[in-house]
């Protein structure tokens, strides 16, 4: 789960206040030290006041998933979708130091900079410096783990095998034809 969670950082974080959910797409990272994980919100997301201290969240991480076709089986087999999911639960506390924030939007720029690092958001970033204001910084005490691999784990071993090149395949074709369709 870890791994989903580091290879895919783009987290579906849901609030809910008074039955009603407040949901939010944001990178989060984890931290391997304290199992937590740290964010960063724009102030004037409609979600960012729920980011306060205690306050429940529902985190769900994605990982590829697509539809698998019995045509790509050894054996006679029914459709089905193939996919990874994280499901997480955690409580939120605000984390108010300018400074924690710059170290950790830095921290996360290296991150998602990797394995290259093209980029390097340095200490002293004038348009970070302007921005700090506007950006709040929060960690997740992660309460609950729940892992979602549906993979054809049940499949004999070389139906598993086609499934997963299927996995492979689908998602790449995937990406290129609905970037060519929207682009």
């Amino acid at each position: 789960m870890v791994e989903v969670i580091k290879t895919y950082p783009l987290a579906t974080v849901i609030s809910v206040v008074n039955n009603r959910p407040f949901i939010t797409h944001l990178p989060l990272i984890y931290r391997e030290e304290n199992c937590k994980l740290i964010g960063h919100i724009d102030i004037y997301n409609p979600q960012a006041e729920l980011l306060k201290e205690d306050h429940e969240v529902t985190i769900i991480f994605s990982g590829p998933q697509c539809y698998i076709s019995p045509s790509i089986y050894a054996t006679t087999q029914l459709p089905t979708w193939n996919y990874i999911k994280v499901h997480l639960k955690g409580t939120v506390k605000a984390i108010e130091s300018k400074e924690a924030l710059k170290e950790s939007l830095i921290t996360m720029t290296v991150f998602l900079e990797q394995p290259d690092h093209n980029y390097v958001l340095e200490p002293d970033n004038p348009i970070m410096a302007r921005n700090l204001d506007y950006i709040k910084m929060f960690e997740i005490t992660i309460t609950h783990w729940e892992g979602k691999f549906k993979l054809s784990q049940d499949k004999k071993p070389q139906d598993m095998a086609n499934a997963r090149a299927e996995l492979v395949r689908a998602n790449q074709e995937s990406i290129r034809k609905f970037l060519d369709r929207i682009f």
